[in-house]
């Protein structure tokens, strides 16, 4: 199920604080940060975004 638009808008990455988008992938659903430098993929687990550095994935 995706998030909630307005979920969303509120988001923002804890690691630089850029936006983030919902992007699916075969780790399943992941909130994706907007910024070149960082671009960290955090997990959605239960449709709970998991906004924690230490769960992020590095981009490829």
């Amino acid at each position: 199920m995706p998030l909630e638009a307005g979920l969303l808008e509120i988001l923002a990455c804890p690691a630089c604080h850029a936006p983030l988008r919902e992007e699916t992938s075969e780790e399943g659903t992941e909130l994706v940060c907007q910024s070149q430098s960082c671009g960290l993929a955090y997990p959605v687990r239960d449709d709970i975004p998991v906004l924690l550095v230490d769960e992020a994935r590095r981009p490829a």
